[in-house]
């Protein structure tokens, strides 16, 4: 059977699996009349003091299935962090592996990674607010570029790869940022969280909330300005969100939510290695700006069937822009105004236009087999998007942010694609302690690239691509008791070639008809333990990574050269990532607990060859870029009261920016290794009484100058420095 038919017999059943359900569900209440009415009970807060602070997510969560894979939730309000900026070195402090990437300037962008993959804005995993995907374009720029403030967040959900058939078979997991909730036991609420700090650092968030009969609404408006740590990097940032919820019935409700946000960043320009040791905040850039602009609204169906059977239909669009203006250039290429001129040169202007519809219907049936308990989630996802990418336009001479053209773009390109999954797991109960959970996720879609690109032939332009997966995976867990259990998966997953990598840079460059998907497995092992205020969460790790992209130098039949960018190797990940936290001290007044979150991780290439610019050179054996081995961070909180303080420390081991793993750092700075660094942290939260609470946070205590990464494209090549010491002040109240 081919898999176009295999998939419109999966998307057959389940689309008619709940009217089935429903029907038979409608029987059974002929049947049996309820006499009892029923009544939505108000909501009911308890609060103390976790033991914990990162839990694992339910075996069944909403309409997934978690058993079996490693997963992580934190609560945004009971951890000592940078909230205000949303350092992702504190937030994700206890999420063992996890490599943070500084760009876009402190607290706009999110930008993390796993496992040896790319932390660009976090486009290795899928990512989702309330359970709506935000990233900009799945299939052509799987960036998130929207970014909602910390301060909206109630929790941060995190499941590793091995859980990848249920949410689109990305490699990196997905992230589910989860916001803040009206207080349903009130007609109206209200928050307000301000801060100020270090260079410029004021941000204010503002949040109203209630229940009025069925509906509950819960909105927020969100500013922050930033003089940044380096030269010419401000950011001015804007968000806005409401959710409006009806229950209908005591099972079927109904949610709509737009979210937005936009943010201005002055990008301060990469520097070489002599300029970083100079003065790691000066910069080489002034007139240089990034802005994106990102909508996101949804409406969700939640209907609660049966006591066995759930219901959850998502659509939803992510629309908006990606705009930047800049003289792009390397470190060594001053911004200077020209004597002959009087004026500075003209900027380059870049602007991708996102178009991405989705609708997700998710079913969740709890059922018996042969006298053994389950759990089926399945479901069917259709995705339609169209990225209309408009690059190298020719712009003013002026210093603003101002998108203004002198001359047209030199690319004007769509990339559009449509796309069908269906996907479906079975969490089968063998024991009341073993769980086996099976699944497959098949993905049929094509996309086509068409548009103009002044410099180059237009008959060799058109690309199609064909997305044709059937990708399968099971996951298993054991309680050897209540406190202590093992789980492990295997998980196949792939990686749509995106838009940047099939857009030929010049007239020298071509794109291979044939490139192929990345494709490969997660494979994972672990136990998670419980004991006397101790928590110990430890994971071996496998991830396969075929068909990287790259380019090899290749020749004409003249004898000329040309690169060719292809298909180039395979990747593999293998390694540890170990949580350990718990109570060191406890008596009546205070609490004294620690974690360690640290990992191993041996990414390395396993096959490939890439150009050096004048021959090929093996790659095999060396190591991924941006792929520290070791990744350690710690922390000892002590609670006193109602107060509490974090004191942290960070260390990143040394990373490569090429394939090469060039030892020596080039002239220019676009080359060479990321040193290892060591970082402390010190975040003191004091809950003075109930709706008024105080945050402090000191970072980079020491003021160690340091760099994550070297990026290869946006923002450009060199040495980004990240922030030194800075301070933050945060007062929150809720009323």
């Amino acid at each position: 059977m081919k898999i176009s038919q295999l998939l419109y017999f999966l998307i057959g059943q389940l689309a008619c699996a709940p009217f089935l359900l429903s029907a038979q569900q409608l029987a059974k209440q002929k049947q049996t009349v309820d006499s009892l009415s029923g009544r939505t009970l108000n909501q009911v807060t308890v609060k103390g003091v976790r033991s914990t602070v990162v839990e694992s997510l339910p075996t069944v969560h909403g309409t997934y299935l978690m058993g079996g894979k490693r997963s992580e939730a934190i609560h945004v309000s009971e951890i000592d962090a940078n909230v205000a900026e949303k350092n992702p070195r504190q937030v994700f402090a206890r999420i063992p592996g996890v490599f943070v990437y500084d760009m876009d300037g402190t607290g706009n962008q999110i930008n993390i990674a796993t496992r040896g993959l790319d932390p660009h804005r976090s486009w290795e995993n899928n990512i989702r607010q309330n359970g709506v995907i935000t990233n900009s374009d799945m299939y052509g720029y799987p960036a998130s570029h929207y970014s909602p403030p910390m301060e909206s967040m109630d929790r941060i959900e995190f499941v590793r790869g091995t859980a990848s058939l249920q949410y689109g078979a990305q490699f990196g997991g997905m992230l589910n940022y989860v916001t803040k909730r009206a207080d349903s036991t009130r007609k109206f609420g209200f928050e307000t969280v301000n801060s100020i700090g270090t260079y410029g650092l004021m941000s204010s968030y503002n949040a109203i909330g209630g229940r009025v009969g069925k509906w509950t609404y819960y909105a927020y408006y969100y500013r922050r300005h930033s003089d940044g740590y380096r030269q010419n990097s401000r950011s001015d940032a804007q968000a806005q969100f409401g959710n409006l919820h009806y229950q209908a019935t005591r099972r079927m409700g109904l949610t709509a939510e737009l979210g937005r946000s936009t943010y201005t960043y002055q990008i301060s320009g990469p520097l070489t290695d002599a300029m970083f040791a100079q003065n790691p905040r000066q910069s080489t850039r002034s007139r240089n700006y990034f802005n994106p602009d990102i909508y996101i609204p949804s409406l969700k169906l939640d209907w609660q069937l049966s006591d066995r059977t759930h219901l959850l239909w998502t659509t939803s669009t992510v629309l908006g822009a990606r705009n930047s203006v800049q003289l792009d250039a390397f470190a060594t290429v001053p911004d200077t105004i020209s004597r002959a001129t009087g004026q500075y040169k003209a900027r380059q202007v870049d602007v991708d236009h996102f178009n991405s519809y989705t609708t997700e219907l998710r079913l969740l049936h709890h059922y018996k087999l042969g006298g053994i308990g389950a759990t089926v989630a399945g479901g069917v996802q259709l995705m339609s998007t169209d990225l209309h990418r408009q690059q190298l336009g020719v712009g003013t001479t002026a210093s603003d942010f101002d998108l203004t053209l002198v001359s047209p773009f030199k690319r004007d390109l769509h990339f559009r694609t449509k796309n069908m999954a269906a996907f479906a797991e079975s969490q089968f109960y063998l024991t009341n302690r073993l769980t086996i959970s099976p699944g497959i996720r098949i993905e049929n879609g094509k996309t086509e690239m068409r548009g103009t690109i002044t410099y180059y032939d237009p008959l060799n332009l058109p690309t199609d691509i064909s997305h044709q997966f059937a990708l399968l995976g099971i996951n298993g867990e054991y309680k050897i008791n209540e406190a202590v259990k093992v789980y492990g998966g295997w998980s196949q997953a792939y990686r749509p070639v995106v838009f940047k990598d099939i857009i030929p840079t010049s007239v020298y460059e071509r794109i291979d008809k044939n490139l192929k998907d990345a494709h490969g497995y997660n494979a994972e092992i672990g136990v998670d333990a419980h004991w006397q205020g101790l928590h110990l969460n430890v994971t071996m790790f496998d991830l396969l990574y075929r068909n990287r992209l790259g380019t090899l130098l290749l020749t004409n039949t003249d004898g000329t050269n040309y690169v060719f960018r292809t298909n180039i190797g395979d990747s593999r990940s293998t390694g540890v990532e170990t949580l350990i936290e718990g109570q060191l001290l406890r008596t009546s007044t205070l609490l004294i607990s620690g974690f360690t979150s640290t990992a191993f991780n041996n990414a390395r290439y396993i096959n490939g060859r890439v150009s050096t610019g004048t021959d090929n050179r093996t790659v095999t054996g060396n190591q991924v870029e941006s792929a520290p081995r070791w990744t350690s961070r710690n922390g000892l909180t002590a609670r006193y009261g109602t107060a509490s303080l974090t004191l942290q420390y960070s260390y990143v081991a040394r990373t490569f920016s090429d394939a090469l793993n060039t030892t020596v750092p080039s002239a220019n700075g676009a080359i060479g290794p990321v040193p290892a660094y060591s970082l402390w942290d010190l975040n003191g939260t004091w809950r003075i009484k109930r709706g008024l609470t105080v945050r402090g946070s000191v970072n980079n205590i020491l003021n160690t100058q340091y760099f994550t990464k070297r990026p290869t494209f946006y923002p450009g090549p060199g040495v980004w420095s990240s922030d030194g010491r800075s301070a933050v002040l945060t007062v929150g109240l809720t009323v």
